[in-house]
């Protein structure tokens, strides 16, 4: 009777044969570094965010009604782009660098380097968004709100995104005018618009959650989100570089 470790005895006049154990792949590590690099990115990745939108995040645990009082609250989203650029560079290192990422200071060096080109599009983006609640405001009480509505979120919407898929430029393209990623944004916004709405749907989770349970929603919701649209604006990007 032979065993199963036996197996691997040579036969006559044929290769030799590999025991049952040997032809079970063993399982490595791989898998486990990875997993764990994307919930450590992720669970760090929200603790920055979090920091560098603190002013924010505090206003809006302490205020009861953040409606109420949405100008404030848009002012404050200023620092919210910036942080973006971190998130995304500690994104694009996860994805480089695999387990061996180092989520921290990949966000700061991404903010560092993001800041100045993030913050004018977040700057811009809260400015146009300003503009558009107002007109919003104003037009709710005219005759021809039913058609004014519409258009004024739908150009609200696409400010977002616009703004978003160039802060994700920021990132993967650093060396790109602000200009020409403007112009690639709005171009991506509008071709790829299925990936525009889903990156919407996610940012309006994040917002949900975070206006309903300021601190628990800021700390779980963001970044696995968030990677998810920065991963549709790499595709978007990605694909345009391919077929130029």
């Amino acid at each position: 009777m032979t065993s199963v470790a036996q197996d691997h005895t040579s036969r006559p006049g044929g290769p030799p044969r590999r025991s049952l154990a040997g032809r079970i792949p063993n399982p490595g590590f791989d898998a486990f570094g990875s997993i764990f690099g994307f919930i450590y990115t992720f669970l760090a990745g929200n603790v920055l965010v979090a920091l560098a939108n603190a002013p924010l995040v505090l206003c809006l645990a302490l205020v009861a009604d953040p409606a109420a009082a949405w100008p404030f609250f848009l002012a404050l989203c200023v620092t919210v782009a910036p942080s973006l650029a971190g998130l995304f560079a500690s994104f694009q290192a996860l994805h480089d660098d695999g387990a061996a990422a180092k989520p921290v200071a990949s966000f700061l060096r991404g903010y560092r380097r993001g800041f100045r080109r993030a913050a004018l599009l977040g700057v811009a983006a809260v400015a146009v968004l300003l503009f558009l609640g107002v007109d919003l405001a104003i037009v709710q009480s005219m005759p021809a709100a039913a058609l004014l509505v519409p258009v004024i979120v739908v150009a609200a919407a696409m400010t977002v995104s616009v703004a978003v898929m160039a802060i994700a430029g920021v990132v993967l393209l650093p060396g790109s005018g602000l200009k020409s990623l403007l112009k690639a944004s709005l171009y991506l916004s509008v071709q790829r618009w299925y990936l525009s709405l889903a990156m919407l749907v996610l940012l309006g989770i994040i917002a949900s959650a975070a206006v309903l349970q300021p601190l628990l929603g800021v700390a779980l919701a963001p970044a696995p989100l968030l990677f998810v649209a920065w991963s549709n604006a790499a595709y978007a990007y990605s694909s345009v570089l391919r077929t130029s």
